[in-house]
């Protein structure tokens, strides 16, 4: 019986560290709560050049099985713990940051639970002057026994990052009321 109560006890509390490191990781998003408009223009790319003493951050949402059985998913992205705005339908937005080390986070926007609880964490440490480019991607899984989505926000090359931006929509986003 001694030995039932022991590991019950080692078991609740590795799952409460786990739970404090989840939630300790999930604070570079913003607040579950927050949902967002998201409007989209295909026709425009305007360059963005980062502010005096800021670096500027482009995230491109990426979805690599587009016209599927999903629509148009709308992912959220968070910096140090602030939702800066929100892509949709492979789109692209900008945002300035002050240089030092930061948190990015990624969420799924959706009705559906499995889906809405889904997050993309990663970090940058910013220089001011610079450009940096992530995608958030929205992958695909499908082994013949049905589909599955899971995420990934992931910095890629300038280069590559250029080339995204041409070919998305540029995504304007603010808080649904």
């Amino acid at each position: 019986m001694k030995s039932i109560l022991i590991i019950a006890v080692l078991a609740s509390s590795a799952f409460a560290a786990d739970q404090t490191t989840v939630a300790a990781a999930e604070s570079a998003c913003g607040p579950s709560n927050i949902q967002f408009q998201v409007k989209t223009e295909k026709g425009q790319h305007p360059t963005a050049l980062p502010q005096d003493g800021k670096a500027l951050i482009y995230v491109v949402e990426v979805f690599e099985k587009p016209g599927n059985q999903l629509g148009k998913p709308t992912t959220k992205v968070g910096l140090d713990g602030e939702w800066v705005g929100a892509n949709k339908s492979n789109s692209y937005f900008s945002f300035p940051v002050t240089p030092g080390d930061h948190h990015l986070c990624m969420a799924w926007q959706s009705a559906l639970k499995r889906y809405s609880k889904q997050v993309a964490l990663t970090n940058v440490s910013a220089e001011s002057g610079k450009v940096y480019y992530f995608t958030a991607r929205i992958i695909e899984h499908d082994e013949g026994l049905g589909a599955w989505f899971t995420i990934d926000l992931g910095s890629v090359n300038s280069d590559e990052g250029r080339l995204l931006v041409a070919s998305s929509a540029l995504s304007t986003s603010h808080p649904k009321k």
